[in-house]
């Protein structure tokens, strides 16, 4: 993958910087060169030249010649290709020791962090109780002040006592008048309906009367006659 050009500072030149490899490419070449111990992309990599010097020296050692000088040459090139290869792995060796405790310092730095953090969540928590409890609290208090102002703008108990006790009287004075009143009604219904019975009695009466004058105005005639009669029955005689 080819990147964008950019221009860098030096002699008022631009020079184009072309990257060849991609992320994952990158991950896999450092990946190979930490493995065979490659840091350049020049020359041999130290895995190939220690395989090289061993490869020669076995086989100077298989040739059948009077060659033993030659032998122990190879054999201390390989052994200093071999020490000089063994240096870069105590190295890494050392390093990922050196990572492992870095990581386990990690890990419980960060198992400190996360036990921190529920122990922040749960004092937020308790924090947020308190602020209710003092909200209710200031509300209460809120309340009780108001009560007080309202109870500070009433008179005293003794002015309040004494209106509750002419009050009292008045009331007392109403039941009484009220009472009187209710007897009074009552004679006043008894006295009603007696006259009602008088006035019912009376009527009675005078219609006995009228009807008795009535009877007495019929019988006057015939006794009027029958007096006529005895009468002229004594002329006669």
């Amino acid at each position: 993958m080819l990147g964008k050009a950019r221009k860098v500072s030096g002699r008022g030149e631009a020079v184009a910087a072309n990257y060849a490899f991609g992320p994952a490419e990158d991950d896999i070449i450092i990946k190979h060169r930490l493995l065979t111990r490659t840091t350049t992309t020049r020359g041999d990599p130290p895995l190939k030249k220690l395989q090289k010097k061993f490869t020669n020296y076995v086989s100077e050692i298989e040739k059948e010649e009077d060659n033993y000088n030659e032998c122990e040459k190879l054999a201390k090139a390989f052994l200093q290709e071999l020490a000089t290869f063994e240096i870069p792995l105590l190295k890494s060796k050392a390093i990922v020791e050196a990572n492992i405790r870095e990581k386990e310092n990690f890990n419980e730095l960060k198992d400190e962090i996360n036990r921190q953090i529920l122990q922040a969540q749960a004092d937020i928590e308790d924090l947020k109780k308190q602020l209710e409890e003092s909200k209710i609290e200031r509300q209460h208090k809120e309340e009780c002040e108001a009560i007080r102002k309202l109870i500070a703008l009433q008179p005293p108990r003794s002015e309040t006592q004494k209106l509750i006790n002419e009050l009292e009287k008045e009331i007392m004075a109403l039941d009484a008048e009220n009472t009187a009143g209710f007897r009074l009604l009552e004679l006043r219904k008894k006295q009603f309906a007696l006259l009602l019975h008088v006035v019912d009695e009376l009527q009675n009466t005078i219609e006995e009367e009228q009807k008795n004058l009535m009877e007495e105005m019929r019988a006057a005639p015939e006794e009027l006659k029958n007096g006529i009669e005895v009468s002229e029955a004594m002329v006669v005689d």
